[in-house]
Parts: structure tokens; sequence; C-alpha cells
């Protein structure tokens, strides 16, 4: 490969990881066309893009990035990126994996290496667990609400059950000073 194709396709890489953090990394075993193109296929309909990738060019454009991985650059690369969050990403690719190892005759034909989220490298199993944005935002919010709604219970509840003994009372008062009349 010449000097200036080298070059077309680190930019073409820079271009398109540009702005993305979340990724999954799969290491093809023995996948004949037809496994792949299925695969390929059910990943694109759930707008997710596969691409195989030269170690050597992706390890170079993901320390541009400040994206670090380690231990994963041997063996050939299928990268996985896109959809909503790691979360989605990661439940997908792992279920996508999972049907493509139902043939008997070749149990393993994709074996995942490893999640990036957020530009971090982290096990499979903590990308599906790992909070969506929209969820960590709720969770803070959650947080500062409940606090501000326990105060506020705080301090309405003693003024709550204050008016309810006085109420209690001012019912049971003219009751009472009547049957004494009687």
């Amino acid at each position: 490969m010449s000097k200036k194709i080298k070059l077309m396709e680190l930019e073409t890489l820079r271009k398109t990881f540009h702005g993305v953090k979340d990724y999954v990394l799969l290491e093809p075993i023995k996948v004949d066309a037809a496994t792949d193109y299925n695969f390929r296929k059910n990943l694109r309909d759930k707008k997710i893009r596969a691409q195989l990738i030269k170690n050597t060019f992706a390890r170079k454009v993901f320390n541009e990035l400040g994206i670090q991985v380690d231990n994963c650059w041997s063996g050939p690369t299928l990268f996985c990126w896109g959809g909503l969050n790691i979360k989605e990403l990661s439940k997908t690719v792992e279920d996508e994996v999972k049907a493509a190892q139902k043939d008997p005759k070749a149990p393993e034909k994709y074996k995942i290496k490893t999640a990036i989220a957020d530009g971090e490298s982290v096990s499979i199993e903590e990308a599906k667990v790992r909070p969506t944005r929209e969820e960590a935002i709720g969770d803070i919010v959650m947080a500062l609400l409940s606090a501000g709604a326990n105060l506020a219970a705080c301090l309405v509840g003693p003024g709550s059950q204050l008016a309810s003994v006085l109420t209690t009372i001012e019912e049971k008062g003219p009751a009472s000073a009547s049957a004494s009349q009687g």
C-alpha cells in the first residue's frame, strides 16, 4: 500500500470516527460470506455500522482521538458503532453474535474483544448495564428533587398534624357542650 493511499485511509477513518465515543470491537473467526452479510445487514437495520479496519490504522486514529485501548490489537478487528448509546449498542451486537453462533458446526463465529464507552475500554457486561445519558440525568434530578421533597415534607408535616388536631378539637367542642347542657 502506497503512502498516499495510507494517508487517505487514515483521513477517512478520522472523519468517520470524529465524535464517536462508543464502540464494540469484535474478532471474526472463520466467518463465511453469508454469515458476514447477514450479521452486517442485521446491524445496519438497527442503525449500527460495522467495518473491518487494519489494527495499525485504528490504533493510530484512536490515539489521536484520545481513546486508549490495550490488549485487543491482535488478529482481525471488526469495529461496530452507532445506536443511541453504549447500552443499546452492546446489547444489539451481543445478540447478533449469539444469533451467528447458532450453527453447531462452527459455534464461535465472532469473539467480542472489548467495548469502548465514552472513550474508555470496558467489558461488554459493564457496557450493557452502564446508564445512558438520559438515565444518568434522571438519577441526578431525582436525587436533587428527593432531598427538597423530604425537606418540604418535614416542614409541612407538623403543621398539618397540628391542623388535624385543632379540627378534631373544634368538631368535638360544640358537640360536647350541647351534650353536657342536655
